[in-house]
């Protein structure tokens, strides 16, 4: 307390970092600080006041005030009580209100004597007019993706998607459900998934896409692109892209000492009850933090794990599904008491390492299947919304490491659907033996002389340059 000098070095760079408010964009960017700070750097983690609440409202240990990674926040421009997964409304907020709050930010954090003044913006893609911050106060800017490279390039590629009659100048698709490759080997994308399209409202949609055209033009000023990908798994994008570089898989939850960035409390409860499993034996459920059910499909699905005899571990978020109270099917939760258990969130890192989990039901977001390959663990595939789709292609079509859960007429996954696509993935070695090979290509990427972990490094040097 009354010492003249911080405890730590005062390093060169000081960093600010930016996510979007969304849980997938907070975990991979708060795991990207920590490596910053383990090369010496300081980091000003900037999430909304909302988003604050929440991490550290989840957060088991001691609040840290101080250190070389320092949480603060700045509004997010919505009122306290309005709906922050009403992306279109909190987009533009964001783009009208946030700007000037990061420069005041900025400017208070240059001016703590500890820390020393800021030399960088690291700004998650989806926040690109904190590039815009950054140029205006002599900044560098460091953009970074947290989802596939893939999804990236297919922004970039707006202007051509355009200029070939793909979409139309507001984003819409020109033909129905039309199959394209931005370059050969890529997965096939439809055109009714481009992120833009496939979030359930044609107003939001419009607002996405005018926000991702007009951030394009501010990552043309970053330094960095980096994108947490890795080389192996989306080599024509980088060839196609090669501005974007892959740094990642970036894991969360490997250190027990470092926050997380969740929004939910996890129920590490489970992890003992995964002590007393078979090895592999227990199907793995989980949908992320946005998916939401109707409640017959809730209930199809808790009857089909069920119905399918085996363990199971399931994730069921208090807001999973339309209704104000999720609820069980009748008796369901003594049916299954012997050999199945559901948490409200997990320490999905922890639970896919463990030997006991035999495969991955999961909605397909990019931490998700980045988390799912590392560990070696075949998918059952159930997209929901935005770059979804086009991680259950790379995962069926192209790792060929999991298989899809297909809806019926009616647009659901029914009870007999789980319990064959289960015992199918299950049954079948060779995608089994294809997620172990991947597992030990994403172990030599981010190991020592490895892209990942070679890109890394050349980007850290870089922002340690005075220039």
């Amino acid at each position: 307390m009354g010492s003249s000098s911080p405890p730590w070095p005062s390093p060169l760079p000081h960093a600010v970092v930016l996510p979007y408010p969304a849980q997938g964009h907070v975990i991979p960017l708060m795991e990207l600080s920590h490596r910053l700070v383990d090369h010496g750097f300081s980091v000003t983690f900037v999430n909304t006041h909302f988003d604050h609440a929440r991490v550290w409202a989840s957060h088991p240990g001691p609040r840290a005030e101080t250190g070389p990674l320092r949480l603060v926040s700045i509004p997010d421009g919505l009122e306290p009580g309005a709906d922050r997964n009403d992306l279109g409304r909190l987009t533009l907020a964001l783009l009208e209100r946030m700007p000037g709050h990061l420069e005041e930010l900025i400017r208070a954090a240059s001016a703590e004597p500890e820390r020393g003044p800021v030399t960088c913006v690291i700004a998650d893609q989806s926040m690109p007019w904190a590039l815009d911050v950054a140029k205006k106060m002599g900044l560098r800017g460091v953009a970074f993706w947290p989802a596939s490279a893939g999804l990236l390039a297919t922004m970039f590629s707006i202007p051509s998607l355009i200029e070939d009659g793909i979409i139309n100048a507001d984003g819409v698709p020109t033909s129905e459900h039309r199959m394209i490759r931005l370059c050969p080997e890529m997965p096939l994308m439809n055109t009714a998934h481009f992120v833009w399209n496939c979030l359930g409202d044609p107003i939001t949609g419009r607002i996405i896409f005018d926000y991702i055209t007009r951030g394009n033009k501010f990552i043309e000023t970053a330094e960095w692109v980096l994108c947490n990908s890795f080389s192996h798994a989306e080599f024509p994008v980088f060839n196609y892209a090669p501005r974007i570089r892959p740094i990642g898989p970036l894991l969360p939850g490997l250190k027990p000492d470092r926050l997380v960035g969740r929004y939910w409390p996890e129920d590490s409860s489970c992890m003992e009850w995964l002590d007393q499993q078979p090895s592999n034996s227990v199907v793995y459920v989980a949908f992320g933090s946005f998916t939401i059910f109707d409640p017959h499909q809730f209930q199809e699905l808790a009857i089909g794990l069920e119905k399918m005899g085996r363990r199971f571990l399931w994730v069921v978020r208090p807001d999973l599904t339309e209704a104000a109270n999720t609820a069980f099917p009748g008796g369901f939760e003594e049916r299954v008491a012997e050999r199945g258990r559901m948490v409200g969130w997990s320490p999905q890192q922890r639970v896919l390492a463990h030997p006991s989990v035999a495969c991955f039901m999961s909605h397909c977001g990019w931490n998700s299947t980045m988390e799912g390959i590392t560990n070696g663990v075949p998918f059952l595939c159930w997209p929901y919304f935005a770059d979804q789709f086009l991680n259950e292609s790379y995962i069926c079509d192209t790792w060929k490491v999991g298989l899809r859960l297909s809806k019926d007429a009616e647009g659901i996954v029914t009870r007999e659907k789980i319990d064959k696509t289960v015992e199918a993935l299950l049954g079948d070695s060779e995608v089994v033996g294809r997620a172990l090979e991947l597992k030990e290509v994403v172990a030599r990427s981010i190991g020592e002389g490895g892209s990942s972990f070679d890109n890394f490094n050349e980007f850290v040097k870089s922002m340690k340059k005075v220039v």
